[in-house]
């Protein structure tokens, strides 16, 4: 399998930018399906975006308008820019692949959503984002 490594998280302000990268390694990257995920302490891991072997991009609402993923498919590296950063973005990012990008809307309690999912049978270590003053 593919061996997947992110970098680029760090401490940043609120309404301030970081990019996150995911390079691979043993197997190129141009022809995965390839997901952005991060889980924050006490919470389930939750998709943040994808993008498909077609380069057709999701995004969950959480990060709609914030996000964007893009692919460089020569260096065999995909990248997460993410501006607006909010407190609520703190987790640890996680890339991967091995599995094909999805989506659902759903609705709960407190309004409906869409959110990314997959299912990915390769994942990186991940790089920790933390948003605060």
């Amino acid at each position: 399998q593919v061996q997947l490594v992110e970098s680029g998280g760090g401490l940043v302000q609120p309404g301030g930018s970081l990019r996150l990268s995911c390079a691979a390694s043993g197997s190129t990257l141009g022809s995965r399906d390839i997901g952005w995920f991060r889980q924050a302490p006490g919470k389930e891991r939750e998709g943040v975006a994808c993008i498909t072997s077609g380069r057709t991009f999701f995004y969950s609402d959480s990060v709609k308008g914030r996000f964007t993923m893009s692919r460089d498919n020569a260096g065999n590296t995909v990248y997460l820019e993410m501006n607006n950063l909010k407190p609520e973005d703190t987790a640890a990012y996680y890339c991967a692949t091995d599995g094909r990008c999805s989506h659902h809307y759903y609705c709960a309690d407190d309004g409906c959503r869409d959110v990314v999912r997959g299912e990915f049978g390769s994942w990186g270590q991940g790089t920790q984002v933390n948003v605060s003053s």
